[in-house]
């Protein structure tokens, strides 16, 4: 069941998506190489504590840790460690917190270094595709749209959307209905209608689509072993069109 937010609800989710984005921000200017992942999930969870939120991934199905750090070829859900990031890396930060009772959640992919110039298409490609799914997130269109504008952005570039993860309706819970796929046909699924929140999150691949799950039960990796980026906006239908609440303006 999709669950309509109000415009006071909606104003709460902005203000859980303004703390997510601006973490993740400060989490940005700390990429270097040499710097470990497990510090950037210590200093995420201070800083959402110290802003009175909590990490919202942290204990969610077991998982141990407040961000995920996926690196080169981990998709998401990459977990925190003693690993050093090293010049040329890409690193996706996948973060949450539940601020006032809504959730607020995004991600970014952030090179680290002087990276490849495929690398960097492929961040580009991401990001973009992004955005061209959250300018067919409108009243009127359905979720079909939305994931027919990733997919036909991501392949029209070479590259291939993951579609064993999806996007997501949130709200009072971190995943609610509906499903937002980053591949399919305009014109398909559910309406979209005002009051509607969704985590559009493309999954890009540099080759094959087919992802696996390692050992530790949580990270997903590219079957091929190359490169993927993760980019991730919360994101309200209103009347007046697409409104991102996980951005910094």
């Amino acid at each position: 069941m999709v669950i309509l937010k109000s415009r006071q609800e909606i104003e709460k989710m902005r203000k859980s998506n303004i703390l997510v984005a601006e973490i993740l921000e400060e989490l940005g200017r700390k990429i270097r190489p040499g710097v470990k992942t497990i510090e950037l999930d210590r200093l995420s969870e201070t800083m959402a504590l110290k802003r009175g939120a909590r990490p919202a991934f942290k204990g969610y199905r077991g998982y141990p840790y407040s961000l995920c750090t996926s690196v080169n070829s981990e998709v998401v859900h990459g977990m925190p460690s003693e690993r050093e990031l090293k010049e040329g890396d890409i690193v996706s930060l996948d973060f949450g917190i539940l601020n006032d009772g809504y959730y607020g959640d995004a991600a970014v992919t952030v090179p680290v270094g002087e990276i490849s110039p495929a690398a960097r298409r492929l961040l580009r490609v991401t990001e973009e595709a992004l955005y061209r799914g959250i300018a067919a997130a409108r009243a009127g269109n359905r979720i079909g749209d939305i994931s027919a504008a990733i997919q036909g952005h991501v392949e029209a570039a070479g590259f291939s959307v993951v579609r064993d993860l999806v996007g997501h309706g949130i709200g009072k819970s971190l995943h609610e209905d509906p499903q937002v796929p980053n591949y399919g046909s305009s014109g398909r699924g559910i309406e979209l209608k005002p009051g509607m929140v969704f985590a559009i999150e493309p999954m890009v691949n540099e080759g094959t689509y087919r992802v696996d799950v390692l050992r530790d039960g949580w990270t997903v990796v590219t079957a091929d072993g190359k490169l993927s980026a993760h980019f991730e906006h919360s994101v309200a239908i209103t009347e007046n069109g697409p409104v991102i609440l996980s951005r910094i303006d």
